[in-house]
């Protein structure tokens, strides 16, 4: 039987309490991307170098990072944009596979670029290759088939005005 918790009022003992129950349990890995269009509708896709297809832009979170300013971060990084989340459209939960723990995808809406942001947008590390704003249906046929799947939805999420809630692609709620 495990003992109680210690009084909350004994700070150290609470603290020590709480910091054994934070090493035991499971970490999640979080990634975050952003919807981003530009003014005729089309939307952003990047070519990553580090591993197979295409995808959103953005990645993953760093420690304690929330995934909203993953997708700044990483955009700022990666494309030398800045953007201004406007609000969640898809959390995913990524079940495991292959060597990889599962983890939690999100998906912001970045809003419309300005066609000028738009035409200055270029790879700026070498994380990505390429990075090109093409019809839903092409971005649809360049996605591998989880990414297509939440994509789907993330679009589902713009037009329906709310956010979606995904098993590997797949809405649950």
């Amino acid at each position: 039987m495990r003992p109680p918790a210690p009084d909350p009022a004994d700070a150290d003992a609470w603290n020590a309490y709480l910091a054994e129950g934070n090493a035991k349990q499971a970490r999640k890995r979080a990634a975050a991307d952003v919807l981003l269009r530009d003014p005729s509708g089309r939307v952003l896709l990047v070519n990553p170098t580090y591993k197979p297809g295409w995808d959103l832009p953005g990645g993953m979170s760093e420690a304690n990072e929330p995934p909203e300013e993953t997708v700044r971060r990483e955009l700022m990084e990666e494309l030398g944009v800045r953007v201004t989340v406007l609000g969640l459209l898809v959390v995913d939960w990524v079940a495991p596979h292959g060597p990889w723990d599962d983890q939690l995808a999100f998906v912001f809406d970045g809003g419309v670029l300005s066609e000028e942001q738009a035409d200055r947008l270029r790879p700026r590390d070498d994380e990505v290759s390429e990075a090109v704003f093409v019809t839903a249906a092409e971005a649809a046929g360049r996605l591998g088939d989880r990414i297509r799947r939440r994509f789907g939805h993330t679009l589902l999420a713009l037009e329906a005005g709310r956010p979606l809630y995904l098993h590997d692609g797949t809405p649950l709620m």
